[in-house]
């Protein structure tokens, strides 16, 4: 990877090194969220719906946190916390809803498998949500 990365033009290294950091960072959330909802649900014996609501909740907060530190750390800040935020959240509403249409349109328009909204919620999703947070909310 490195070899790789040193063949590009410095833009494109760093925007290279910040898909690696949005990667390693959706791997960190999806963590939390998960974990969240596994003890919420089976230690906790909360309904699954509400201790996925928790969990998606606690994974916006964490991801908002991993995101401006880590992922998005060198991108300029032309406005405060407070409208990035907002505009955080809102970006994971549509993420949070373009993973529900993947649902539906899979499994229950075209009949497939449970399974089938998956390859999207991994490979659509992120990227859609790459390119929102890198324009629109870190902007």
């Amino acid at each position: 990877m490195m070899i790789f990365a040193e063949r590009l033009s410095p833009q494109q290294r760093a925007l290279f090194w910040q898909i690696v950091r949005y990667g390693v960072t959706g791997l960190f959330v999806t963590a939390c969220q998960a974990a969240i909802y596994w003890c919420l649900a089976t230690l906790g014996g909360l309904h699954v719906q509400v201790a996925n609501l928790i969990g998606y909740a606690g994974a916006v907060c964490v991801g908002y946190v991993a995101h401006s530190l880590f992922t998005f750390r060198d991108q300029a800040r032309s406005d405060g916390h407070g409208a990035r935020g907002v505009r955080f959240v809102a970006a994971s509403l549509i993420s949070y809803g373009l993973n529900a249409l993947w649902v539906w349109l899979c499994v229950t328009h075209m009949g497939w498998p449970e399974w089938s909204p998956i390859p999207a919620m991994l490979f659509v999703t992120p990227a859609i949500m790459f390119v929102l947070n890198r324009q629109w909310v870190f902007r």
